[in-house]
């Protein structure tokens, strides 16, 4: 991967350019399970197990939820802590830096929430005008 000097750009934009730290972190919350997640872990008072998790995130598989939670942890967005019983107990939780985040993407969903009959008007506005033949062809 091509690596750019981005504390060196002129340019707040270039913070964006691909080899840009930034920009892998904004792909870390590109992902729809990481979002489900964090906003999941956000509204609980405590550390969420595994399977509880997974259960409140309909549709995830274990593997999907696994490998998200390792990205959040390597990302310092979530904590794991594991008890030695058998079998293992193993808990997730916010840290601080996960909680800033979690704050942030709360608010999309609430926006999301507020704003979601103006936005599926929009999608079958859209969808009858590309059924119709009606959208502007682009070269």
């Amino acid at each position: 991967m091509d690596t750019v000097d981005c504390q060196a750009q002129p340019n707040q934009v270039e913070q964006y350019l691909r080899g840009c730290p930034v920009r892998t972190v904004l792909e870390v919350f590109a992902n729809k399970w990481t979002v489900l997640v964090m906003v999941n872990l956000h509204g609980r008072e405590g550390p969420v197990r595994f399977n509880e998790l997974g259960r409140a995130l309909d549709g995830v598989t274990q593997k999907m939820l696994t490998q998200t939670l390792r990205t959040l942890e390597r990302e310092g967005l979530i904590s794991r802590t594991v008890y030695p019983t058998v079998p293992p107990r193993v808990e997730y939780a916010l840290t601080k830096l996960g909680v800033d985040a979690g704050r942030l993407l709360g608010s999309i969903g609430k926006w999301s929430e507020e704003n979601i009959e103006e936005i599926l008007a929009s999608r079958e506005s859209f969808d009858t005008r590309a059924a119709l033949g009606q959208l502007p062809v682009r070269s």
